[in-house]
């Protein structure tokens, strides 16, 4: 039923209530009635109503719905009809709350980001992600409650009040001592999501799944309200509502059911210090503005009704004089779990959205700072104009420094557009106090420090810093922070290169700007400066200068880039030797490259060098993104070498899901992008053999030791093989690899593209499966020329005796076999001893650390007689052996005295962190056997 017949039948059953007299008496009345801004009833109409329904009808169609029900009941009234008047009023007090409800909905349920198109709206429902809220117990004395508005939540905490966490829901219920908050103050930094909360709460209570208890909610913008120079609550009330005729008396009147929001209560600006005796009691009372107000948070008006207050920290000195009784509630940001949904909701579509979620999480930076919602909703809009563009991230050019720059921008909005030059002084001041915060370790700032920088505006400051109240009292200042650290250490590196101002030169109090003194600060023993000196690098890339010229309005200087390159380039020092290899051995320089994300500068700072050297390193995403990114730009590289070292593929003790993802979306070379998400989530190597495989890569050796691969690792290493003509070695050395992963090898080995001479599998878990498909490689392989499977214990003498038929074959080009530490017999000994002689380019056979036995030494000692066997490097271990063994091995070298017989494993022990994670050996490591170390015979 719409609204006007709604209204025309309720006052039709009110008018059949009237006695016949009382009926004539109201339409006697009605006759007079003159209704402003309505059409009033013809003489001749009213006469024709003789009962109710037509006088109903007729009332409707003159009258617009709230003009007819309030005319019934103002006559009602004057005819003393009391109980009818109120039934009028009830109903329409139904209609209206009706109405005010679908109000809220059109208002609060869809709203429109800044990077929307024209005409797209985003549900709060869809987008709305919970947020972690720390309350404090209610207040007992305005202005002496517990500090709030930190960075990280309430810092304090320990030394206070414990701090409970709440949500949104629950801000209104019982706390532990059964109190029920009255005024709840919501606290939070710029983009904490104070306004998205407090559109989620209007929306959940039209919904009827958040505080029921209030039969009316009215939210007021106090950026809609500032000029405003004199209000009733009355009047407050009318600006939320959609209609003139709205029933306030009514309303208010029962106002333990009405819930206040002020949105944004730090943009009034003006104080609330009032007296007393000025302070209203009537709801309807025109009053200024602040008396208006005032009056409210003090309760001398409408006492029962409840307040909830957002407001950036800056206001809560202010507040905190007016409020008593008051519970504060602080903004956390994103838990980790809500991160992720955060990201989910952002996409919707959980492929991209996993995709963009492992980009960050792999980023600890990145992750750290999407703690913060207007963070997260700057890395998803980067992240999602990046899928839109390459369908992948594997590329993602858009680093830690872009994405806070992204974030600075929109924070500033158009501030200081119209005067660039307070803008440039502004944060040159601000990146001071950061740059001289890091230095002392100092992440709390008093008030008079920040007067005395001249930081002190009160429409910048907001933006940057949070502001608390100090513990030792309201007459001690105000002590404030950066909204994150990390956001601190980004205006600590822009303080470095940001220009000078004419003011700012000759100030004897600020600190030097000496990048030079920064960087070798880092390199000796502050390497708590990384982030800084990160976010220098990527703040003097060309992009970030014309960014932020052009869409900041702030001038960032080059000049430091050739000092940077120089401390790059000579960071790696101790070479003791000119023709040993020059080794990058420390990740940040890649993180450092990668920041600025600069080929030109990439292809200098590692122009000199040939090695990579990591040891006992977690490579996160990030970590193998910047590492990618350096080997593509690196023409020189010739060998890479990873001991020990991790490749994080999701977060420690998270799954994602291993079900197929759902195809559609195109992804990296027109594969559907589920399926690449899919290839990531199996090849944690994935990146690293994608960047090897970059064209005009001389890359000759590549150690992967200790590096826990999988199977599918060997099928991007397969794929490198068979595509990289120069690579000639490769070493891995790892117990995950297994038969199944050495068969994906030798797919590769089998490949025309490959050229590799060495291959050693070192501590790989193989058994004799694999060795049918190691002996067809030998047979066809052009080039491989060693094989070296040492520590490989599961091979056992079946192993040894398939390799030996590719041994045998005319076209196996094997120069070097080691089988050490395999736990081998005297068993196998006969088939080598006869691929001695029918293998003459065999010159070396390792065998050290084999119980062989006196049999087995005597088989391989009579083909080692023969004049057509070319071998010059036997491996043994002579501990245990007979004497006649022994006697035979010494005639062997009496008759060949250029053969080399001893102990031959490598002393290439896993590091300390490697350790654990080799499976369990049976004691046996390189030189082990009693005979480390000794001569050759």
């Amino acid at each position: 039923m719409a609204g006007k017949e709604r209204a025309v039948a309720v006052l039709l059953q009110a008018l059949q209530g009237l006695a016949p007299q009382d009926f004539q008496e109201f339409k006697k009345k009605l006759s007079k009635v003159r209704v402003e801004g309505e059409w009033n009833i013809p003489k001749d109409s009213l006469a024709k109503a003789a009962h109710p329904c037509a006088l109903a009808s007729c009332m409707g169609e003159s009258y617009s719905e709230g003009a007819a029900m309030d005319v019934a009941i103002g006559l009602f009234k004057e005819m003393n009809q009391r109980d009818l008047a109120e039934k009028l009023l009830d109903e329409k007090v139904k209609e209206y709350k009706r109405k005010y409800r679908e109000h809220v909905v059109r208002e609060f349920l869809w709203y429109k980001e800044v990077n929307s198109c024209l005409g797209e709206n985003l549900s709060v429902s869809s987008r709305y992600t919970d947020l972690t809220i720390a309350r404090r117990p209610r207040s007992k004395h305005g202005g002496e409650r517990e500090a709030v508005g930190t960075s990280r939540g309430c810092a304090d905490a320990g030394n206070g009040p414990a701090t409970i966490t709440v949500t949104a829901q629950t801000l209104f219920k019982p706390d532990e001592d059964g109190q029920t908050p009255q005024v709840v103050v919501l606290v939070g930094a710029p983009g904490m999501g104070k306004t998205m909360t407090v559109r989620k709460v209007m929306v959940e209570w039209v919904e009827g799944t958040l505080y029921a208890q209030f039969d009316y909610v009215f939210c007021i913008d106090c950026r809609d309200i500032v000029f405003t120079k004199e209000a009733s609550v009355a009047d407050l009330v009318s600006k939320c509502c959609p209609h003139r005729r709205m029933p306030t008396g009514k309303i208010l009147d029962d106002p333990e059911k009405i819930l206040f929001i002020f949105d944004g209560f730090d943009a009034l600006g003006f104080s609330l210090l009032q007296p007393e005796d000025e302070l209203s009691s009537d709801p309807r009372e025109v009053k200024p503005l602040e008396t208006t107000l005032m009056s409210l948070l003090k309760k001398t008006v409408l006492p029962e009704s409840s307040l909830l207050i957002t407001t950036r920290p800056t206001a809560l000195q202010s507040l905190g004089r007016c409020l008593e009784g008051e519970y504060y509630a602080e903004i956390l940001g994103f838990s980790a779990a809500m991160r992720k949904e955060y990201f989910h909701r952002y996409f919707e579509n959980d492929n991209k959205a996993d995709v963009a979620f492992r980009f960050v999480r792999g980023n600890e930076i990145l992750y750290s700072l999407c703690i913060i919602p207007i963070m997260s909703w700057t890395i998803c809009t980067v992240l999602e104009q990046e899928l839109y563009k390459k369908k992948n991230l594997v590329e993602c050019s858009k680093v830690t420094t872009r994405m806070s720059m992204f974030y600075l921008s929109r924070l500033m909005k158009c501030r200081g557009r119209d005067n660039p030059q307070d803008l440039q002084q502004f944060l040159h001041k601000l990146c001071s106090l950061a740059a001289d915060g890091v230095w002392k370790h100092k992440v709390l700032f008093e008030e008079k420090e920040i007067k005395d920088r001249g930081l002190d505006q009160s429409e910048l400051l907001p933006l940057f810093l949070n502001e608390k109240i100090s513990k030792k009292g309201v007459d001690h200042g105000n002590i404030y922070s950066f909204t994150h650290l990390h956001l601190q250490e980004f205006f600590a590196a822009v303080f470095y290169v940001l220009e000078d101002d004419e003011e700012m030169v000759g100030d004897s109090g600020a600190l030097a700007k000496d990048i030079n003194m920064l960087l070798d600060s880092y390199s000796k023993s502050r390497k708590d400066l990384n982030l800084t000196v990160r976010f220098l690098f990527g703040l003097v890339s060309q992009k970030s200068i014309e960014y932020a010229d052009e869409i900041i309005g702030c001038r960032i200087s080059p000049r430091a880039r050739e000092d940077m390159l120089r401390w790059l380039q000579g960071r790696h020092g101790g070479i003791s030797h000119p023709s040993q290899a020059l080794k990058v051995s420390e990740l940040d320089t890649f993180h450092f490259l990668f920041e600025m994300n600069e080929k030109s500068f990439a292809q200098s700072a590692l122009g000199r060098f040939t090695d990579i050297d990591l040891q006992d390193v977690r490579l996160t995403l990030y970590d193998q993104m910047a590492l990618s990114f350096c080997i593509r730009q690196w023409a020189g590289l010739g060998c890479v070498t990873l001991r020990g070292c991790s490749f994080d593929q999701q977060d420690p003790g998270e799954e994602l899901a291993t079900s197929a993802p759902r195809s559609g979306a195109a992804g990296a070379g027109g594969r559907p992008l589920a399926e690449w998400w899919q290839e990531e989530l199996l090849s944690p190597i994935h990146p690293l053999c994608w960047a090897l495989r970059h064209l005009g890569s001389d890359l000759r050796v590549l150690r992967l030791r200790w590096c826990r691969l999988s199977e599918s690792c060997c099928a991007e290493l397969a794929a490198l093989l068979a595509a990289h003509p120069s690579l000639a070695r490769l070493e891995l050395g790892d117990g995950a690899l297994g038969d199944a992963g050495v068969r994906l090898l030798c797919e590769g080995l089998r490949q025309r593209g490959c050229r590799l001479r060495v291959l050693r599998l070192w501590y790989s878990s193989l058994t004799s499966a694999c060795c049918e498909d190691l002996a067809a490689v030998l047979g066809t392989s052009p080039c491989l020329e060693e094989l070296d499977l040492s520590f490989s214990e599961g091979l056992r003498d079946a192993g040894v005796k398939l390799l030996c038929e590719g041994l045998q074959r005319r076209t196996c080009q094997l120069r070097t076999l080691r089988l050490g530490s395999c736990r081998l017999t005297g068993a196998c000994c006969r088939a080598l001893a006869a691929r001695l002689v029918d293998s003459p380019r065999l010159t070396c056979l390792d065998l050290s650390d084999n119980e062989l036995g006196a049999d087995g030494i005597l088989q391989l000692c009579q083909q080692l007689r023969h004049p057509a066997c070319q071998l010059q490097t036997l491996g043994l271990s002579t501990s245990g052996l007979n004497e006649e063994a022994l006697q035979e091995l010494a005639a062997v070298r009496a008759l060949k005295p250029d053969l080399k017989i001893g102990y031959l494993l490598a002393q290439d022990e896993p590091q300390a962190g490697a350790m654990a994670r080799l499976p369990c050996h049976r004691g046996v490591l390189p030189g082990a056997g009693g005979q480390e170390g000794a001569p050759l015979l």
